[in-house]
């Protein structure tokens, strides 16, 4: 089958996107693994459906490289509100969204009829650890050390310690402190994370440095993505564990997050939600054909 698409990115956070507000599509996660590939497909994080919604202007899916669907993506539902502003599928400014983490409002800054960026209400952190979910006896994850199993000290060849804090939004993550994040090694780091023991759902790690008082910088291993080069929820998480430990930012005042892709705005506000802020980028259209073995 011949599908067409359109490839967007939020600071660097990029997926394939449909408009299957007609027509839904076959085995989505398959699609989604299939057209992710960098190296034998069009390359991207994933496949996100603009789809039909009984409940908001519209609703978005959105699958990971590994077929795995997402309740989430911050950077994804920025291009959302984009493609359908754009294609002419809506004049409304702001929108709202259906996800499976709720109901998202955006509001879009619009120059010369396109979308140049967009703010999204995220909603409310969750640091309840039976909510984000967790597997630990704990009300709440906050600072606390996370051993993992398969990495040694050097030289003490004891367990290493990650003190991080969980928090769930609309997704897990777990935001830990570096000196350098850098220097990282997330391709052996990011799936003791992702497959811990702790998170039976998995988890999305931040690894945060602090630059000041007022900018943070970030790389972000997503669960069913591995390393990408921005995170919306992950942007958000940040915010609200450095507002949280003071470690940077302030309550409702904007922190500077940056991602491996770009920039993004983040203001944890005085009614608790966490509004994200940043672009949004068409980069090109096509069709791609999809064998049948995938979709079957």
């Amino acid at each position: 089958m011949k599908i067409e698409f359109t490839k967007m990115h939020g600071a660097g956070n990029d997926y394939v996107y449909v408009d299957c507000t007609k027509e839904e599509l076959p085995n989505p996660g398959a699609i989604s693994e299939y057209v992710s590939h960098r190296r034998f497909s069009i390359g991207s994080d994933g496949l996100i459906c603009v789809c039909k919604s009984d409940v908001a202007d519209f609703k978005m899916r959105m699958f990971n490289a590994d077929r795995s669907e997402g309740k989430m993506c911050g950077n994804g539902i920025r291009c959302v509100a984009k493609f359908v502003y754009d294609k002419g599928l809506t004049d409304k400014n702001p929108i709202t969204i259906e996800t499976l983490s709720g109901i998202k409002t955006i509001e879009m800054n619009i120059e010369e009829g396109k979308v140049m960026t967009a703010k999204v209400d995220m909603g409310k952190p969750v640091f309840r650890a039976t909510e984000i979910p967790m597997n630990c006896d704990h009300y709440i994850f906050v600072d606390q050390g996370l051993v993992l199993d398969d990495k040694f000290d050097d030289v003490t060849q004891e367990k290493i310690v990650y003190n991080g804090t969980a928090i769930s939004m609309g997704n897990p993550h777990f935001v830990t402190f570096v000196d350098d994040v850098d220097a990282l090694n997330l391709e052996e780091l990011g799936p003791q994370f992702e497959h811990h023991k702790l998170f039976p759902e998995g988890v999305n790690t931040e690894f945060v440095q602090v630059i000041d008082k007022n900018t943070v910088k970030f790389r972000v291993w997503e669960r069913g993505s591995g390393e990408t080069w921005a995170c919306g929820t992950g942007a958000s998480a940040v915010a609200v564990a450095c507002i949280m430990l003071n470690r940077a930012g302030k309550k409702g005042q904007p922190l500077t997050v940056i991602a491996k892709g770009g920039t993004l705005q983040v203001t944890h506000a005085l009614n608790d939600h966490v509004y994200l802020e940043g672009g949004a980028v068409e980069a090109f259209t096509g069709t791609v054909e999809i064998p049948d073995e995938v979709v079957k």
